[in-house]
């Protein structure tokens, strides 16, 4: 028989049906007849004689029965294939103690199930196949959405219980060496393939847990394929591409879920692969291609309160691991007067992200950062620090029609009194929308002389820097 194979892998005990990883049944389960005499029904075959039809409860009573005769260590060092065939046969043969009416399709997709909520995240894993899903957001055991394209959508995806979807958050948490429960009910984690999720336990989800996951992407976005799915045009990446290449130090500016880390992955795939890159980040989720990259992320405080590394931390020791770039995943307190201090000491390409709704919001909000940390320093001379490090703002924003733009590139000039002075370089015009509700428009460009001339002729990119220019004009 095709089972022949796993028999021969795996020592099966003569107190149980020939299955793997099944635990040995109690001496008073031997007394009646043998699971061997109890022939499990293909797939697809008539259920036996005053078989039950299949109800939630009966589905819920095979669920049980078939946990009750794994064994989970066993279980889990086995290949998920190999698992799914095995956790079908058990199905199939507990169906027929039971009389309980069960077709070939109820006993697949039970036994994935299953084998998801064994060894992944439960109905959570045909999401997480799924490539055109960008975030996937749980809002309690009967409620789930997924973003696809940009818009928000329901999807048919339930958990059995409150509880089905603790077990799911507390594995989430442990494969990372985190705990999330009553006492601790709020963490952010990231996932194997490096997606980044943030939970919420009751008492603070008053709905039952709730999950959110910012998809890690597989496929490398580069700006070719901006330019393809229309978050920006050519030129302006030919721009945003000299900027890089110049070493210029750059903030991404934009809302949640705007693409900010998407466009710094695209930038950064522009640094020279000579250089030492160190990035620092509270959930990996850059995607660095050049060979010398340090990768430093956050650790939160354990339950006793102690051990707690920030990001300040964290660019605090990076200035002293010889970087030639710093890159922060996302600035969000007093780390940004420590980012400041590395663009103005010589880490001269330098990125970043913030959550900001315009370029000039975006400085307001370094500036009020700095003074979360540094409370005696005046106005003034903050402002001062910005100049003389930032050297671009970009602007991305998912727009009503779900594609995420980059919408302004902005140069920080200087200061005059107490105001800092700033350029648009590009700004996006919304000109109208398609009979597909697609938005569509044009960049308006200014072609003044950028105050950092002098770094574009030293790199030998004026002329291609002003070429882009004129082409984004026409």
């Amino acid at each position: 028989m095709s089972e022949a194979p796993f028999e021969a892998e795996l020592p099966v005990s003569p107190h149980s049906a020939a299955s793997f990883g099944r635990r040995r049944q109690p001496a008073i389960a031997e007394q009646a007849p043998d699971e061997h005499e109890l022939a499990a029904p293909a797939a697809g075959a008539p259920s036996p004689p005053g078989a039950r039809p299949t109800s939630l409860d009966a589905i819920a009573e095979l669920r049980r029965l078939c946990l009750s005769r794994l064994d989970p260590v066993a279980a889990a060092a086995t290949r998920a294939e190999r698992l799914t065939l095995e956790i079908e046969r058990l199905i199939a043969e507990i169906a027929t103690e039971r009389r309980i009416q069960l077709n070939g399709r109820e006993q697949r997709q039970l036994a994935g199930e299953l084998v998801d909520d064994m060894l992944g995240l439960g109905p959570l894993e045909p999401l997480l196949a799924d490539d055109s899903i960008n975030d996937i957001m749980v809002n309690g055991p009967g409620s789930v959405f997924v973003e696809r394209a940009g818009r928000l959508e329901r999807v048919p995806v339930r958990f059995r219980d409150s509880q089905h979807v603790a077990n799911i958050c507390q594995r989430i948490a442990a494969a990372v060496g985190r705990r999330v429960d009553e006492s601790s009910p709020m963490v952010d984690v990231r996932l194997k393939d490096g997606s980044r999720v943030n939970i919420v336990l009751p008492p603070l989800a008053l709905d039952g847990p709730c999950i959110s996951i910012r998809k890690f992407a597989r496929r490398v976005i580069d700006f070719a394929r901006l330019i393809e799915i229309g978050s920006l045009t050519a030129p302006l990446a030919r721009a945003l591409e000299i900027a890089a290449r110049c070493r210029l130090n750059v903030i991404i500016s934009g809302g949640t879920g705007s693409g900010k880390t998407t466009l710094m992955n695209a930038m950064s795939r522009l640094i020279d692969s000579s250089e030492r890159i160190v990035t620092v980040e509270d959930a990996a989720e850059l995607q660095l291609q050049q060979p010398h990259v340090v990768r430093l992320e956050t650790r939160p405080a354990s339950l006793e309160g102690r051990g707690e590394i920030t990001q300040r931390d964290l660019v605090r020791n990076a200035l002293r691991m010889r970087p030639d770039r710093i890159i922060i995943g996302e600035v969000r307190a007093a780390e940004a007067f420590d980012m400041l201090q590395a663009m103005n000491t010589g880490h001269d390409g330098s990125l970043s992200t913030i959550h900001a709704n315009t370029t000039r919001d975006a400085l307001t909000r370094i500036e009020n950062m700095v003074q979360m940390g540094n409370m005696g320093l005046p106005a003034k001379a903050i402002r001062t620090q910005i100049v003389g490090a930032v050297d671009l703002i970009v602007q991305v924003e998912r727009q009503r029609d779900g594609v995420r733009r980059v919408t302004q590139v902005t140069e920080i000039c200087g200061l005059e009194g107490e105001i800092v002075t700033m350029n648009d370089f590009f700004l996006f015009e919304v000109q109208g929308e398609t009979m597909g509700g697609r938005l569509f428009g044009r960049y308006r460009a200014s072609r003044i002389r950028p105050s950092f001339h002098q770094r574009l002729a030293y790199f030998g990119l004026e002329r291609a820097w002003l070429a882009a220019l004129e082409e984004a004009e026409r």
